[in-house]
């Protein structure tokens, strides 16, 4: 390690990038200081669990950590908790952090992530209104979850529907209302919409999609309702709100870092400034997976970037170039995503729908795009392998149930060496 007080790499953001991007440019043999900056004063955790099994108190809080808080100093990671950046000047190699003191460094890693799309309507400021992204914002959902009867979530993506399914098998009664005509639309297709909707009703989940907000109504500062658009008010002691994310990239953009809707990076995670490197949910890019950029919210995508950050760091060429995958539990159900399937125009259907075991095979013309599945794991990792390998998966192939995902995988290995 080198002297104390020497500057070396600086990360902006304690998220599941950030902290892995100083493992990983330890792991790639950089010796110079490694300064992780969180403006949480949580230890770096998981996301996934918080709407799922932290919200149903199957995990306690230290389970949630991806290393103990001993982990970091004795890895030479200097992780400070609840000190925030403020600026960064590329031109002098300093970051201000929001007390004032400043930070020399050799490299920065940007990986401020995203926060939350503020519901924009009348009412948004009531108690008991909460939206789904750090621990804080569970834990303090969970404070008042005994007397909570009527949960309303309004947007129906992940996050929004993984709420739902948590609350409603702890014996709440759930409304999900989304604006748009079906589930998930953003993520996955007709079919993986439409059986999850009919999942979360089963379930006893009233869905009701076409649906806007007007409004949530209140008494002495507390949410008792929500208003639609439909003239109905669905009664509501809990609103979780998940209508999207916004990139933090307010920061390098004041630094004068090309953004659009994130952070620009290339293969290696350099931004359009010399010696800064961006990471995670806060980026945008070029994949081959689809035309022009793409801003991902992924664990996936955090922990490869990351790792090639990290190697960057440490003066080592490893492209990024992984075919993305995303995972969402809900219920008894696990939903698995991989590959850019928006713009699709044609689904081939293996499985058996009905009994909630499939897979789905997105196309646009002949061209393979992804997979989505449904408690099918072992076609979810055939097809990320596949994907990652560039193979042209036909729709025949697709079709046919007699041609094995797994086998073909092994026939693309053994041509590639």
């Amino acid at each position: 390690m080198s002297a104390a007080g020497e500057p070396g790499l600086v990360v902006i953001g304690g998220s599941h990038a950030g902290h892995q991007v100083g493992i990983a440019a330890r792991n790639a043999g950089y010796e110079k200081p490694i300064t992780i900056l969180s403006d949480e004063d949580a230890v770096p955790y998981q996301r996934p669990p918080l709407s799922k099994a932290y919200l149903m108190g199957k995990v306690e809080r230290e389970a949630l950590y991806f290393r103990p808080a001993s982990f970091y100093p004795e890895h030479g990671i200097d992780l400070r908790l609840g000190v925030a950046a403020t600026a960064f000047d590329n031109q002098t190699k300093t970051v201000t952090c929001a007390d004032g003191t400043e930070l020399p460094y050799e490299k920065l890693v940007i990986a401020t992530g995203t926060r939350v799309r503020e519901l924009p309507v009348p009412g948004a400021d009531f108690k008991g209104v909460s939206y789904i992204r750090t621990l804080a914002d569970i834990e303090a959902m969970m404070d008042g979850l005994d007397t909570v009867k009527n949960v309303v979530v309004i947007g129906g993506g992940f996050i929004g529907l993984e709420g739902a399914a948590a609350l409603r098998t702890m014996g709440r009664t759930v409304t999900v209302v989304e604006m748009q005509d079906r589930l998930m639309a953003r993520g996955v297709g007709e079919t993986v919409s439409a059986f999850f909707a009919g999942h979360h009703r089963e379930q006893g989940v009233d869905v009701m999609l076409s649906t806007g907000v007007e409004s949530l109504a209140g008494e002495d500062g507390r949410v008792t309702g929500v208003n639609l658009s439909t003239g109905e008010t669905v009664p509501a002691d809990l609103v979780i709100v998940g209508i999207g994310v916004l990139p933090n990239q307010e920061i390098a953009e004041a630094a004068g870092v090309a953004c659009d809707n994130g952070v620009l990076v290339d293969e290696y995670m350099q931004t359009s400034e010399p010696g800064v490197l961006a990471v995670g949910d806060v980026t945008r890019f070029s994949c081959r997976f689809m035309e022009g950029t793409v801003r991902l919210e992924s664990v996936q995508n955090a922990t490869d970037q990351a790792r090639t950050a990290g190697a960057t760091a440490a003066r080592q060429d490893k492209p990024y170039d992984t075919a993305p995958w995303f995972w969402s539990d809900q219920f008894d159900l696990k939903l698995q995503m991989t590959g850019l399937t928006g713009g699709h125009d044609r689904e081939i259907i293996r499985g058996d729908v009905k009994a909630g075991a499939f897979s789905v095979f997105y196309f646009k013309g002949d061209k393979w795009l992804g997979t989505d599945t449904v408690n099918q794991p072992t076609d979810h990792i055939s097809s990320r392998r596949l994907l990652d390998a560039g193979y042209a998966l036909s729709a025949e192939e697709a079709a046919d149930a007699g041609v094995s995902l797994k086998e073909l995988v092994k026939s693309v290995r053994k041509a590639a060496k």
